[in-house]
């Protein structure tokens, strides 16, 4: 028998029609009232209305069935899994490392570029490498590092707090949810706030006097 491949997605499957089992079922769509029947008046009622009796909740008591066109049905379910995926966001963690005695020009450095990654919507994994005999400061780690998330506290906030693993004191910090909204001058927004320039009137030439010859006994 042919297995098929092992990244191909399956679409769920849902019993229609004859399909279903149970003895009653509660029947849902539109313009239908939510109500409790055989299943046999819910196939006849489907029927009349020329759709289908779809089971879309089968462990439901009794299960619920939609009465609706099935083939519509199966769109309407993928095209709402494809708008899930793409709101789904993809959350990378970018690491940050300290020594226990780091300087202020490395740890604003590290500072600037947490508050970079925060921004694009990562998190952040700070840490202090305790190397050696520098394990005896790890009380001046764990300073450092909440030192840090108050640094950060307009940015992210702490998911874990700093936790010391072998040689390693971790923290996380995680994104804020800040939406920005960029206020966009229209064409329309310019022409109500901008009074419009006034038109010049034309300057009225005077007329050009005859320069021609004069001739004796006319006046012009």
């Amino acid at each position: 028998m042919r297995q098929p491949p092992k990244n191909r997605k399956v679409t769920p499957r849902y019993n229609i029609n004859g399909q279903i089992r149970a003895r009653e079922v509660r029947i849902v769509g539109d313009d239908i009232a939510p109500t409790v029947l055989p299943t046999r008046d819910a196939l006849r009622l489907a029927r009349e209305k020329e759709l289908d009796l779809v089971e879309i909740s089968p462990n439901a008591e009794p299960p619920v069935c939609r009465i609706c066109d099935y083939s519509k049905f199966l769109y309407q379910q993928k095209k709402r899994q494809k708008e899930l995926k793409a709101k789904q966001v993809k959350i990378e963690v970018k690491e940050i490392r300290f020594g226990p005695q780091t300087d202020d020009h490395d740890y604003n450095f590290k500072l600037k570029h947490a508050k970079g990654f925060l921004e694009d919507g990562d998190k952040v994994k700070a840490y202090v490498f305790f190397r050696g005999r520098s394990i005896l400061f790890k009380e001046q780690g764990e300073v450092l590092l909440l030192r840090f998330a108050a640094d950060l506290e307009e940015y992210g906030k702490v998911e874990q707090m700093p936790k010391l693993e072998g040689k390693r004191m971790t923290m996380f910090i995680a994104p804020k949810k800040v939406q920005v909204k960029k206020e966009k001058t229209t064409d329309e927004e310019t022409e109500t706030t901008e009074p419009r320039p006034e038109k010049k009137q034309p300057k009225q030439r005077a007329p050009k006097e005859y320069t021609g010859p004069k001739v004796e006994g006319e006046d012009f």
